[in-house]
């Protein structure tokens, strides 16, 4: 059941690149058509500094791809100890359908980012994280010493 449980983080992180090479794919040709292109911009500047310079529905897919670096890192830690202390069939199931939601908050904030639909999904998926953190607290305190 290890790798049933560990697939789901594997395909995330997969998602991730995808996410960061589109992010990339769009954000550097119009930083390219963008006034001064690159030639302007500041030492030690972050990707932040370039809202309000590209358009909205450019910088939505960094948006995005920072969120894939926020919670889903709890997600990681979650399968971790459950592929250690033995997933259920259940666990596996959930964390499949967190990343699938992961995987439709993506594509969505990515593209139509309408936020309140946005917000549903990303809290039925936190919903779901919940779930698989405490079936990791009760395997792991629930564990012989």
């Amino acid at each position: 059941m290890q790798a049933q449980m560990l697939a789901p983080a594997a395909v995330l992180v997969a998602w991730s690149l995808v996410m960061l090479i589109w992010m990339a794919a769009t954000r550097l040709p119009a930083i390219a058509k963008a006034p001064g292109g690159l030639k302007n911009a500041k030492p030690g500047g972050r990707g932040q500094d370039l809202e309000g310079v590209l358009p909205d529905r450019i910088n939505w897919k960094s948006h995005n791809y920072a969120h894939l670096m926020e919670q889903p890192t709890l997600f990681y830690a979650v399968v971790v100890i459950l592929a250690l202390m033995g997933a259920s069939p259940v666990d596996v199931l959930l964390a499949w359908i967190y990343v699938g939601l992961r995987i439709v908050h993506s594509i969505w904030q990515a593209t139509v980012n309408i936020v309140t639909v946005r917000l549903l999904i990303f809290l039925v998926s936190t919903v779901v994280l919940a779930m698989l953190a405490v079936h990791a607290l009760v395997a792991t305190l629930g564990a012989p010493a």
